[in-house]
């Protein structure tokens, strides 16, 4: 070969070489989506908000938004036998939801429900988010199985949204699931304004009184009590309150520690990382910068603040049948959403900035642990409706 011949030669696959790279590729809607998942991470490291979670969803914005040829490379989570597209049926096909489920049952103690019955209303008062935000997104054009996928978003419960969304409306999974995780993260943020605005400072020095103390028996009870009453009454949730209620189980029966363990520590650990990284890379730009991605982040945070509304509400108007000393403090009722822990320790910390002496955790639990129930019960409801 020559040296003319082998300049072109290396000239032209030069050529050919680059069009393969990502900054040929490289879109405006690349680098913005670039930017939200480093925005992500930066919340996750500096902030600490939720880091198991935004993390490998921040990250995973990252993976998915790395520009490439299609030339049939078998590399993006959306090209059929790629390796990212295997780990995401997980996702897509609705199975990596009841096994997050499993070690959340495994790792629940269902106690503070246990001790006071009463607090499940308040889990599913907070519910109403999610049909106020369906019947809303029904008025913006979204179709019913859409909107029901959408307005799920306001239970505050990840799995739960990727369930209900890989069933009714898996074209938009990836802004469901993204919008679902990031407001579980802003916990912190979003829950607070509404709650001092929604009480009064008499409201948030209210004293509830010890919860009592649960017997071994009635915490094995429960779970087969539970899944009974909940699945005879919306077979279509099984999937997630069947593995539910089943790690719970296997955490009170006392004699199934180690497949407890595995549940609420390797088994969830590994499901939340291939989750939060296929999730993240489902955010392509192609796929995920469109005007419905932007009114589902807006339908999800309307829907997550109406469902803390309507918790607190409902507990200011529960007090009014409750006689003194049995009256519920207000500040428990953001915790009716599913953000488990996260939303009653917020209920804790408000407390104690009122009152030093009042530790209201425990009684928060309650209708916490209730909203997990209560959420995956309305996307059963939904489900069972609209499939």
């Amino acid at each position: 070969m020559g040296e003319g011949n082998f300049i072109s030669f290396l000239t032209e696959n030069l050529g050919t070489f680059l069009t393969y790279t990502g900054f040929h590729n490289a879109t405006i809607g690349h680098f913005v989506m670039i930017l939200v998942g480093v925005f992500f991470l930066y919340l996750a490291i500096s902030h600490e908000f939720e880091p198991m979670l935004l993390i490998p969803i921040g990250f995973g914005i990252l993976i998915g938004n790395i520009p490439f040829k299609d030339a049939g490379l078998q590399i993006g989570l959306y090209e059929e036998g790629s390796v990212l597209n295997i780990l995401y049926q997980g996702v897509s096909k609705g199975w990596y939801p009841p096994l997050i489920f499993l070690g959340i049952g495994a790792m629940t103690d269902f106690s503070a429900l246990i001790s006071n019955p009463k607090l499940m209303l308040i889990g599913a008062a907070a519910q109403f988010g999610i049909f106020g935000a369906y019947m809303i997104a029904l008025t913006m054009g979204f179709e019913p199985d859409q909107a029901a996928a959408i307005g799920i978003i306001g239970g505050a419960d990840g799995p739960t949204a990727i369930f209900l969304s890989s069933k009714l409306a898996p074209n938009l999974m990836g802004a469901i699931a993204v919008s679902a995780y990031s407001y579980m993260a802003l916990v912190p943020v979003i829950q607070p304004p509404v709650m001092r605005l929604l009480t009064s400072k008499k409201d948030r020095v209210i004293r509830m009184k010890p919860p009592r103390v649960v017997s071994q028996t009635e915490k094995i009870i429960f779970p087969v009590v539970g899944l009974l009453l909940t699945c005879f009454l919306v077979p279509s949730g099984l999937p997630l309150l069947g593995l539910l209620f089943f790690g719970n189980l296997l955490k009170e029966s006392g004699v199934t520690r180690r497949l407890a363990e595995t549940a609420r520590g390797p088994l969830i650990d590994t499901i939340t990382i291939l989750l939060g990284i296929t999730v993240g890379a489902s955010t392509q730009a192609t796929e995920f910068l469109t005007m419905s991605s932007l009114k589902i982040f807006g339908l999800g945070a309307l829907s997550f603040i109406v469902a803390t509304a309507a918790g607190v509400l409902f507990v200011k108007f529960f007090n009014i049948f409750l006689r003194k000393g049995n009256k519920i403090n207000p500040l428990i009722g953001n915790a009716g959403v599913s953000a488990v822990p996260d939303s009653a320790r917020i209920s804790q910390i408000l407390g104690l900035e009122y009152d030093p002496t009042n530790y209201l955790l425990m009684h928060a639990m309650g209708p916490n642990v209730a909203g997990v129930i209560g959420s995956a019960v309305a996307a059963g409801v939904l489900l069972g409706f609209l499939s």
